[in-house]
């Protein structure tokens, strides 16, 4: 009983008063924003809700299982891209997101058999060369790609009285917050457990009975099972997507934000896609400044906060539970 309890326990977002309040707090923001701020402020907080998706995929693969992976903009293009037709075909929103992210995750365990045989920047140049090679498929087949003039995708119809932007945005808000969830239970499931023990040793984790095939290729299923997702929502929200927006760039965003956000960390993930999409806004008079800041920063994570954004907040946030006694 008492170890169910404990499992219990492990599984609750808020197990205080105060965080339940906060936790409170934020869910009343997300839900008032579009009220109170304009149409590009929501399509910003959209972007973010879907990009947020995508990187907590990327912390699972590199945090909590220690694969390093360079080819998540082939996913994106594959979940994009299988979402696009599925809605010409007629399928309804959620059975398309789920197709999409299905299709990314069988492309993932075909990927994650090098992770097999390969660790460290040699799995992360293979995982690259699966990128390009998405990439120039997706650019030279215009069966798929549909050719220069891209795919086109129906919007999603206002609902409930909002206005387009508003139903998207409480769309992908909804959706984050499911992956959220979700993303809670697995790592704090034998799944997870496994996914560490792998990242902190595979030969200790296989010698504690951890199938080092099954959860590798798992992971890489799952990681990219968000990713495919994240595809599908940028695609669905941009209405019209060509192979020349998923290149080398998108992988290389999402691994910013991992570093930067925190590695093995979920609100981590939400900051870091916060950040990666804030700073072009915050710099758009000097777009050629946006690599040197992401250089910049992942330089001071790495050297004065390894757990990037979250470890900062954790931080403070122990300040001021111990003031005025610090």
């Amino acid at each position: 009983m008492d170890l169910i309890e404990s499992y219990a326990q492990d599984l609750r977002f808020a197990r205080r008063s105060i965080t339940r309040v906060l936790l409170g707090l934020l869910v009343a923001a997300l839900i008032a924003l579009p009220w109170v701020v304009p149409d590009h402020v929501v399509f910003l907080g959209t972007l973010i809700a879907l990009y947020s998706i995508g990187v907590m995929g990327q912390n699972l693969l590199i945090g909590y299982t220690g694969q390093i992976s360079f080819g998540q903009a082939g996913f994106l293009a594959i979940g994009a891209f299988a979402f696009g037709h599925m809605r010409i075909w007629g399928a309804p929103f959620v059975v398309a997101l789920a197709g999409a992210g299905a299709i990314a995750a069988l492309a993932g365990v075909v990927v994650g058999f090098p992770s097999l045989r390969l660790k460290g920047p040699y799995l992360a140049i293979a995982t690259l060369g699966f990128g390009v090679a998405v990439y120039q498929v997706f650019v030279n087949w215009e069966m798929l790609s549909g050719g220069r003039s891209g795919l086109s995708i129906a919007r999603l119809r206002p609902m409930l009285g909002l206005t387009s932007t508003q139903t998207v945005y409480y769309a992908y808000v909804l959706l984050l917050a499911v992956f959220t969830v979700a993303t809670y239970n697995i790592i704090s499931s034998y799944v997870g457990r496994a996914f560490v023990a792998i990242r902190d040793s595979d030969i200790a984790a296989e010698v504690n009975g951890i199938n080092l095939t099954r959860y590798k290729l798992l992971a890489f299923a799952i990681s990219s099972f968000y990713t495919g997702v994240h595809g599908a929502l940028y695609a669905q929200v941009l209405g019209h997507i060509e192979p020349q927006i998923f290149n080398i760039g998108e992988s290389l965003t999402l691994f910013v934000a991992v570093i930067i956000g925190g590695v093995a960390s979920i609100e981590g993930s939400i900051l870091g896609a916060a950040f990666v999409l804030l700073i072009p806004k915050v710099l758009s008079d000097f777009r050629e400044m946006v690599p040197v800041v992401y250089g910049v920063t992942i330089l001071i994570v790495l050297i004065f906060e390894p757990l990037g954004l979250f470890g900062r907040w954790l931080k403070a946030r122990l300040y001021f539970q111990l003031w005025p006694f610090r």
